[in-house]
């Protein structure tokens, strides 16, 4: 029995139809030869989005990290070794947070509406790439992109600080699990950064995924605030946010890591179970919203 490749077909099908020099996702889609068909289609979308990316944006992202780097190295020659060392460690991670933030907002929006405004989801949507494909591929496709941006960027911050201490130290050591805790953090806000994207335009689900990352990040004050109001509406108001919007709050770690302290086991397992349960929530969100959308 003769077995089509669905994401060979979906090439074919799509190239054959496209405008000589359109440029296509469909028409440069790898084949990939392994795994069921429908993770075989999801993959093949997310290699083609990491493709994308990292060919884009990421190479200056972390051509700018470097020069803040070597910048910031600079003018703290002057200072104490445990004080170069806590600054270095804390301008790496907060800078991993800022950069990957914006990558993570700034490309999760277009990412859907880019392939929109093509006109190419009409091939890529057509039989038999499903919808959930489209979106959990474009999806990984980025959370690929973030890992190769934060690993790159820990591992400047790891390398900065051995030199300027002369050999590894418990500073050090608490790079890795926290870098790990920002990226957590990342896969949450290219979620919320995808739903947005799924129902309105680049601008607005810019503007509300940046809003959902600073009130999440804030997420402690909101609670403190709620229990300080004497307005019922207001109380009820920021109760609902705190609840209702990540708390990115729970992936904060890098105070702590530039003192030298470990995450511990148990928060970073926390962290990572409440990163899952939030991205399939608003990824099933996101695909429910696309799923009702009409591209003819």
């Amino acid at each position: 029995m003769k077995v089509e490749h669905p994401v060979a077909n979906l090439t074919q099908r799509s190239t054959s139809s496209l405008e000589p020099g359109e440029d296509s996702l469909a028409s440069s889609m790898p084949v990939v030869h392994s795994g069921p068909p429908r993770f075989r289609t999801i993959k093949a979308i997310a290699l083609n989005t990491f493709r994308e990316t990292v060919r884009d944006r990421v190479l200056y992202n972390l051509i700018l990290f470097a020069i803040l780097l070597v910048i910031a190295s600079i003018f703290v020659s002057e200072l104490s070794l445990s004080e170069e060392s806590k600054f270095i460690a804390d301008l790496g991670l907060s800078a991993m947070t800022i950069f990957g933030a914006v990558i993570s907002i700034f490309i999760g929006v277009t990412l859907v509406f880019k392939e929109i405004d093509k006109r190419t989801v009409n091939f890529l949507l057509a039989k038999p790439v499903r919808r959930y494909e489209f979106i959990i591929g474009k999806y990984a496709g980025l959370a690929l992109t973030l890992l190769l941006n934060s690993s790159v960027m820990a591992l400047g911050t790891v390398l900065a600080l051995v030199y300027v201490n002369r050999g590894m130290s418990p500073l050090v050591r608490a790079i890795p699990a926290a870098a790990l805790l920002i990226y957590l953090e990342l896969l949450v806000l290219v979620s919320v950064a995808l739903l947005f994207s799924s129902f309105t335009t680049p601008m607005l689900s810019a503007l509300f995924s940046f809003a959902v990352f600073v009130i999440g990040s804030l997420s402690p004050d909101l609670k403190v605030a709620a229990s300080m109001s004497r307005s019922g509406t207001v109380r009820l108001l920021l109760t609902t946010l705190y609840y209702l919007l990540p708390n990115f709050s729970n992936f904060g770690f890098i105070a702590e890591a530039s003192h030298g302290q470990t995450v511990p086991l148990r928060m970073a397992l926390s962290a990572a179970l409440y990163a899952s349960i939030y991205v399939l929530v608003l990824l099933s969100a996101t695909v429910a919203i696309f799923q009702s959308r009409s591209f003819k």
